[in-house]
């Protein structure tokens, strides 16, 4: 009788070639070459019968079949993983790895602080952080997490919300020194704003308000656009460039320091929600799980967005 699981390797190599977006790339991670994983992963379309990967020049893509081969292939994996680890008698440590994908605010404002807790409550977890405000495939880049702004699609993802992020509108002090406060929504077209490009769309980012009980979306206007990341808004304002519209915990420090200050305040009250989305069907590692516990454990109230850090 042969070997039932003699193809393993295979999938390893299949896994590594789409995790790392290239033939080369996965040869470099798994110290090979890359036409050793070219023929490793014909072998395992040819025991398939299907084919998993579509092969240009310029790119390469999971077709449907690959897709769900690649998500079923890593949860069998995962069980390896932790089965390894329960034998050892490891299981009272956790270990492994979580890869996790985040917007640049949430990347360099709320997520340090959290991210230095599950540092040293697990130190044998390995965590992989990419920053990034495009909208990543979990699936077919091997994310086991994702922060996301906004309201989110139908997109058969799981999401549980982190925290409804206050905005409000601010300049620095020398913007304001010398082209005055604006008092209105009318005024404020008068003035330099510094709108969003949202990655997405490519449309400007509205600015929202709130006069009363009723709710404002504000298209601004300007002669800078700012793409890519949103971070640079707040970095041209406090430069004096204009006004713009930014988290309550990015600005908030910034604020205290006489570096920024606030605009319309009187319209302020409307907010964004962040939350953490994953697979449902994917298997979860114990590290996952625990770092999601953590996210959520310290997701911030409406009451308590405005102003403050995890604590």
């Amino acid at each position: 009788m042969g070997r039932k699981f003699d193809y393993l390797g295979d999938v390893e190599a299949f896994i590594a070639v789409v995790e790392h977006g290239s033939f080369t790339a996965g040869a470099v991670a798994l110290s090979t070459t890359p036409s050793v994983l070219s023929r490793a992963i014909t072998r395992l379309e040819t025991r398939l019968g299907r084919q998993l990967l579509q092969r240009t020049t310029r790119r390469l893509g999971l077709t449907e079949a690959g897709r769900l081969y690649l998500e079923q292939a890593r949860s069998a994996f995962t069980l390896l993983d932790d089965a390894e680890r329960e034998v050892q008698g490891q299981e009272g440590e956790l270990a492994g790895r979580v890869r996790l994908s985040v917007p640049t605010t949430y990347g360099h404002y709320r997520l340090p602080p959290l991210l230095a807790r599950f540092a040293r409550q697990y130190p044998r977890v390995q965590v992989e952080l990419n920053i990034t405000n495009r909208n990543v495939d979990l699936v077919a880049e091997g994310f086991d997490l994702a922060i996301r702004l906004g309201h989110l699609p139908d997109s058969g993802l799981v999401a549980r919300k982190l925290e409804d992020a206050a905005l409000l509108l601010i300049a620095s002090p020398e913007y304001v020194r010398r082209a005055g406060t604006p008092q209105t929504l009318e005024e404020l077209r008068q003035h330099v704003c510094l709108p969003f490009v949202m990655p997405r769309t490519g449309r400007l980012a509205p600015w929202v308000f709130r006069d009363g009980e009723r709710d404002i979306d504000w298209l601004p206007s300007s002669s800078i656009e700012i793409s890519d990341d949103v971070l640079g808004v707040v970095s041209l304002a406090e430069q004096s460039l204009g006004i713009c519209q930014s988290y309550d915990f990015i600005v908030r420090e910034r604020m205290e320091r006489g570096r920024l200050v606030e605009l319309l305040p009187q319209l302020r009250g409307r907010t964004r929600p962040f939350s953490v989305v994953y697979a449902p069907h994917r298997r979860q590692s114990a590290a996952t799980r625990a770092l999601i516990d953590l996210l959520t454990t310290n997701a911030i109230s409406d009451e308590d967005s405005a102003g403050s850090m995890f604590s």
